[in-house]
């Protein structure tokens, strides 16, 4: 995995972060799910790219 995948990764995981908190301060329980699903996406990238790595 590459630097840079690294850091997009871990941006998306704490845009995910911040979004749910978002949403859990408003009572929006739409955007905190938004959150959730944004961190899931990321941290599936995230496998990906370390299975890819160990075939490497």
């Amino acid at each position: 995995m590459s630097a840079g995948d690294k850091i997009q990764n871990a941006a998306e995981k704490a845009a995910g972060k911040a979004k749910e908190a978002l949403g859990n301060a408003t009572n929006d329980h739409d955007t905190a799910q938004e959150g959730r699903n944004d961190q899931s996406k990321a941290s599936a990238k995230q496998a990906g790219e370390n299975i890819k790595d160990v075939f490497k």
